[in-house]
């Protein structure tokens, strides 16, 4: 492994909009949380000058820059930490990863999967000499769904036979919210499905501990055109996505995402049904985990709500005293701790997801686009 510096490992992190507002956050709280590596906030780094100056001033970074290049050259650097839209991650990730630091890399992994590829050769190497490099499906670390992973893998649920997950928001339901980068296929990628879809896959196959083997899914674009700054454009990906998916243990699974359902703000809902007991989460209940024994008698039988805010749960030591719930921004410092105790311990304490956990992901993402062009075809991995 790299040897961790005597000084505080230097983080730069890349984007400063949404995504860099909640990790500059992590970055800030996790010290005061976690045993973990003394770090410093060198440097933030966007593209507008003045924009990125401010968001150093407000969210607490050392310096700001426009030049990513010039920062990961910096000696002073350790972990570079990328929160731009997803076209860019493959360029960055890859040059800092060349450069020798430590990479946290927003999901999805990249735009597709040539990119991806190419992001896992280099992390693979890197990995080789030491370094890190983590991609950031945050929601691992939410302590209710870290509680359920626990619950699968002791067995509580039994034999996993099928699985649900549904990421519902609708902050696209008005036909005239303006244009963004987020609804060009050549910046996003994908619309629905690689934003939240992602992290609905990510959960049924982590919850499982299966891969995903075979897929049919199905896309939608409810409103094809949105204002932009000089008029009409196209919307070039998908409001919302479904896909049935056959995974390699013998469970099968449904995925629901949109963008565009009314009334739902922020709704990751995921069920999990085994032979000996199910599961259900919604994360706008985040603290909470529903779990179902079926060894107990018929009549007894009902789903248990657990409050997950004790210190015996996932991460809940270094936070509040018990019955004191936590937030959805506590989950990126959950983040932040894994990622530098895995810094610090090497193989000892391995970080995941990893760069090709992100390309088996994508490959899924791949899948549906084509089973929709397919007319919802089978398409096997």
């Amino acid at each position: 492994m790299t040897d961790t510096p005597a000084r505080p490992l230097g983080i730069a992190m890349i984007g400063y909009a949404f995504m860099g507002r909640a990790h500059s956050q992590a970055w800030r709280t996790v010290a005061a949380a976690f045993d973990v590596p003394e770090i410093a906030r060198r440097v933030i780094v966007g593209r507008d000058e003045d924009a990125v100056a401010e968001a150093a001033h407000r969210l607490d970074w050392e310096e700001h820059s426009t030049d990513w290049r010039a920062v990961i050259a910096r000696e002073d650097i350790d972990v570079v930490d990328i929160c731009t839209p997803g076209f860019l991650h493959a360029e960055i990730a890859i040059a800092a990863l060349e450069a020798g630091k430590h990479v946290l890399c927003e999901k999805p992994l990249a735009n597709d999967t040539a990119e991806a590829e190419a992001m896992v050769r280099a992390a693979e190497a890197a990995t080789a000499r030491g370094q890190v490099a983590a991609l950031g499906f945050t929601y691992r670390r939410i302590p209710a769904l870290a509680l359920a992973r626990q619950f699968v893998q002791d067995g509580k649920l039994g034999e996993i036979r099928q699985l649900r997950a549904a990421y519902l928001q609708d902050w696209l339901v008005d036909a005239e919210a303006p244009m963004s980068w987020r609804l060009r296929k050549e910046s996003a990628g994908s619309g629905a499905l690689g934003d939240i879809g992602s992290h609905a896959i990510d959960q049924i196959q982590h919850l499982a501990g299966q891969r995903v083997t075979a897929v049919r899914g199905r896309l939608a674009t409810l409103v094809p055109e949105r204002p932009g700054p000089d008029g009409p454009e196209p919307v070039t990906v998908d409001d919302a996505a479904w896909a049935s998916l056959e995974l390699d243990g013998g469970a099968v699974a449904s995925v629901e995402v949109s963008r565009m359902a009314t009334g739902a703000k922020n709704q990751l809902t995921v069920e999990v049904y085994g032979t000996r007991g199910a599961l259900r989460f919604d994360l706008e209940n985040p603290n909470e985990l529903w779990f179902l024994d079926a060894t107990a008698p018929i009549a007894q039988q009902g789903y248990t709500r657990v409050l997950v805010t004790e210190p015996e749960h996932p991460y809940l030591e270094a936070w509040w005293p018990q019955g004191h719930v936590l937030g959805w921004e506590n989950a990126f410092s959950n983040q932040a701790r894994d990622l530098l105790v895995a810094i610090r311990d090497g193989q000892d304490a391995p970080y995941s997801p990893s760069f090709r956990d992100g390309l088996d992901l994508q490959r899924v993402l791949d899948a549906v686009i084509a089973s929709d062009a397919a007319d919802g075809a089978t398409i096997t991995l």
